[in-house]
This record gives C-alpha cells, sequence and structure tokens, in this order.
C-alpha cells in the first residue's frame, strides 16, 4: 500500500503555541495546571500529563492560590481572570490570538449594545469551552445558535450582531447568516452586523481536504472523541469519500478496512499532535493483509 499523510493536517497555531508554552513550563521542573484539557486529543493529554500535567476546573481554583494555572487556547471569559487575581494565581494565557480578537469584538459589541440594545448572536456548540469565554465577553448575555432551528431564540424587530465560534463550519455560517438577515428584512428591520469569525485555518482546509480525501481509496481521519473542529473535517472526508474512518488511535484500526487497498491517505483534526499522525501511518504500513 502506498500511504500518504495529509501535508495541512496536525496542530493549527493556537494549539501548537499551547503546547510549546506547557513543554517550557513542564520542562523547568515547576508545577503546571491547566483549566480543562488543553486539547481535544486524549494521545496528547496523556503525553502532558506524563510530564507533570495537572488538568483542574473552575471549582479547584480556591484550593490552587499561589500556583501557576495555564488557559487553553480556547481561552476564558474575564471572570476567570479576575477570580485569579483575587486569588493570587499566576496566570500563563495560551488563548489562541484569533479567539483573543473574537472575544473582543464580542465585548465591544456589547458593551456598545447596552445603548443600541442589540442582541449578541453566537453561532457555536453549547458547553463548548470557547463559547463560553465568548459568551463571558457579552456578560453571559448571548444568545447561542447550534443550528437553523434554534433562530427563533433571536428577537428579528431588534439589531443583530451576529459571530461564530471559530472552528464552526463556515459553510453552515454562512447559511445561518443568510437566514438570519431574511427573517430580519421581514420584519424591515436592517440592522445586522455578520462578523467572518471562522478561523481560516480551520475552513481554509476544507477545498484541499475534499481534494485529498477523493485522492485514495481509503481515508484514516485521526481526531479526539470531543474534537469539533474533528468532526467537522472528518464529514468533509466522508462526503468526499464514504470509505473514510475516524479513529482516535492505533486501537481502533481494523485490518480488514484495507483489504485489496492500495492508496491510503491519513489526515486528522487540527488538535491532532503530527506525532501521532506518523505513528498512525508506521502502525498501518506493517499490516499483514491476507485477502
Amino acid at each position: 500500500m502506498k500511504i500518504t499523510i495529509d501535508p495541512d493536517c496536525g496542530f493549527c497555531f493556537g494549539v501548537n503555541h499551547a503546547i510549546q508554552l506547557a513543554d517550557k513550563e513542564l520542562s523547568d521542573g515547576k508545577n503546571l495546571f491547566c483549566l480543562g484539557e488543553m486539547v481535544h486529543n486524549q494521545a496528547q493529554m496523556d503525553l502532558l500529563k506524563s510530564k507533570g500535567l495537572k488538568v483542574v476546573s473552575h471549582s479547584d481554583l480556591n484550593a490552587l492560590s499561589g500556583s501557576t494555572v495555564m488557559v487553553r487556547a480556547h481561552g476564558e471569559p474575564p471572570s476567570t481572570f479576575s477570580m485569579a487575581k483575587e486569588l493570587e494565581i499566576e496566570i500563563i494565557d495560551a488563548t489562541c490570538p484569533i479567539v483573543t480578537k473574537l472575544q473582543k469584538r464580542i465585548n465591544e459589541s456589547y458593551l456598545a449594545g447596552e445603548v443600541s440594545n442589540a442582541q449578541i448572536v453566537i453561532f457555536g456548540k453549547p458547553g463548548h469551552a470557547e463559547v463560553a469565554g465568548l459568551n463571558g465577553n457579552a456578560g453571559n448575555a448571548a444568545i447561542i445558535v447550534h443550528n437553523e432551528s434554534e433562530l427563533s431564540k433571536i428577537d428579528f424587530t431588534k439589531p443583530v450582531r451576529l459571530f461564530s465560534q471559530t472552528t464552526m463550519d463556515a459553510e453552515q455560517y454562512k447559511a445561518i447568516a443568510a437566514q438570519v438577515e431574511s427573517k430580519m428584512n421581514e420584519y424591515g428591520n436592517p440592522d445586522l452586523i455578520i462578523t467572518k469569525s471562522v478561523c481560516k485555518q480551520v475552513s481554509g482546509r476544507t477545498a484541499g481536504l475534499k481534494i485529498f480525501a477523493s485522492e485514495h481509496e481509503i481515508i484514516i481521519f485521526v481526531g479526539g472523541n470531543n474534537s469539533a473542529n474533528g468532526a467537522y473535517l472528518f464529514s468533509v472526508c466522508k462526503q468526499s469519500n464514504p470509505n473514510s474512518h475516524y479513529i482516535c488511535n492505533i486501537d481502533d484500526i481494523e485490518p480488514h478496512w484495507f483489504l485489496n487497498v492500495k492508496t491510503v491517505g491519513i489526515s486528522g483534526a487540527t488538535s491532532t499532535p503530527g506525532w501521532l499522525i506518523e505513528q498512525v501511518a508506521d502502525y498501518i504500513q506493517t499490516l499483514k493483509i491476507n485477502p
């Protein structure tokens, strides 16, 4: 079999930056706590934990006074930073710069909305860490919509400021925006501002991934169980190549998938480490397939 790794897969800038910051802190022998899983990939998290990283929740912060806590790439609401300051917790802020910029824009719109009565609407996954941080910058008053059926939460007679979680499907966001605009037009309300906030490193992979998936007989997509980005990118693969399989690690691989297969493509989420992609490729190469 010829095995090809997607040249565009692997950590995005934000995740890579966060991992580098954590590795540096851990290499100095310091204790490091992370507020939530740094990356939605269990293999990478297991590696970091083996180096001494400890994952904590917001409820643990009271017991961590004087400690060092990392804010992951997903970001956090302002209340987290305020609480850390009160507890004299040193924060290592690894929030992705794209998320930071989006948080700022949402906060500016929220503050301006005190005068204009505008609604902050965020297209995103309820309960997702990034969405919690974005909502926090809107005074936790944002309207979160996950699909078109939830647009009824919006009052279309009032101004709307529409944003998206950075890792959402760009085409779905475009469709949501069109629906919101159509509804507001029905009420004769033109006061809508749409912010293009889907990360280009996510949306920009779509076209290339479609081509990559179609060029191989089978696609092995490596991602975490709870990776929103992984789920989206895998759906892109599946549309172009129905013979696509989502795995978390080599234990999920079924040898019979490769019967009579000559070309294998391997890709992964922006939260999937390169070393894991390589491990999967090496493992597939060692398989003994008997027709």
